[in-house]
């Protein structure tokens, strides 16, 4: 690893590979030499922190419904992998070990032989409300985390978030240089068509989507938070408050990065940190463009 190129974490795991969040995936994140990876919790009935995107287990598992509404048992029964349709090494677990908590993924980081980084995402609106970053916080203090570095022994671990409010309340607990705020274009279309909503509450939600980008732009302007996270196409989008925050001292860890192009406009860009479904490849690029 070298300071002239951008930190690669790997999206989810080496999620292109093998499906998101798993034992395979994250294991493959580090035999591709991904120098960080990031996942995304949520927190189950019995309160433990699991590594799943959606609030709901329709798209990436052979169950159905709310994550909140199980136990961490009930969620081990299911299948999170063969959606995907690929297969994985042996030697990468079985289909029943597939689904990880958060110690899950601190054991495998620990194991890496090397420093590693672990972006966390914070996932909102939870059922819990902020329950979920007090539990994540207690879980990695457990382990013997310290809160000033935000390192746990090879690993050094940012909190991440699109909700403005987990933000600042992330901010209270940890120095702002480990603290992530994510912002990203909210379009009415796109939330009606994700969410599955009617014009009028579409609508609604993306207003209310819309007034939370407009904080996080806030929070970033004042430098509140040290981790600027905006989606690529916000990078395109806005090339001039990109600068401006870069030229005030923020940190950019921009998503998800896939596109060779999307590489080079981060490469031009100045930015630091790349997440990606692809670490390997996007690993190959940027190691090839430091001279």
């Amino acid at each position: 690893m070298t300071s002239e190129r951008p930190l690669v974490y790997a999206h989810r795991g080496s999620s292109a590979q093998f499906a998101e969040h798993t034992r395979a995936a994250y294991l493959q994140a580090i035999a591709d030499g991904a120098d960080g990876v990031e996942c995304d919790v949520h927190l189950t009935r019995d309160q433990h922190v699991v590594l799943l995107h959606d609030p709901n287990l329709d798209r990436t598992s052979d169950g159905t419904g709310a994550v909140a509404d199980r136990t961490l048992d009930e969620l081990r029964e299911l299948d999170f992998c063969s959606w995907k349709g690929a297969r994985f090494p042996d030697e990468y677990g079985a289909v029943s070990q597939q689904l990880l908590t958060l110690p899950d993924l601190l054991d495998l980081l620990e194991l890496a032989g090397r420093e590693i980084g672990l972006a966390i995402e914070l996932k909102h609106p939870s059922p819990y409300q902020l329950r979920l970053e007090d539990t994540v916080l207690a879980v990695l203090a457990e382990r013997g985390w310290d809160s000033q570095s935000s390192r746990l022994g090879n690993v050094r671990v940012s909190f991440m978030s699109f909700d403005p409010e987990a933000v600042e309340y992330l901010l209270e607990r940890v120095p702002a240089e480990h603290v992530c705020m994510l912002v990203d274009d909210v379009q009415v279309e796109d939330v009606r068509e994700d969410l599955a909503l009617g014009p009028i509450t579409g609508g609604a939600v993306a207003n209310m989507l819309k007034a939370a980008q407009a904080d996080a732009e806030t929070i970033l302007d004042a430098g509140r938070a040290g981790i600027a996270g905006p989606g690529i196409g916000y990078v395109r989008e806005h090339p001039n408050r990109v600068r401006q925050w870069l030229d005030d001292g923020r940190r950019f860890r921009v998503w998800t990065v896939d596109a060779p192009e999307d590489v080079e406009l981060c490469l031009s860009a100045g930015i630091q940190e790349i997440t990606t479904n692809r670490p390997a490849e996007v690993l190959r690029q940027v190691g090839a463009a430091v001279v």
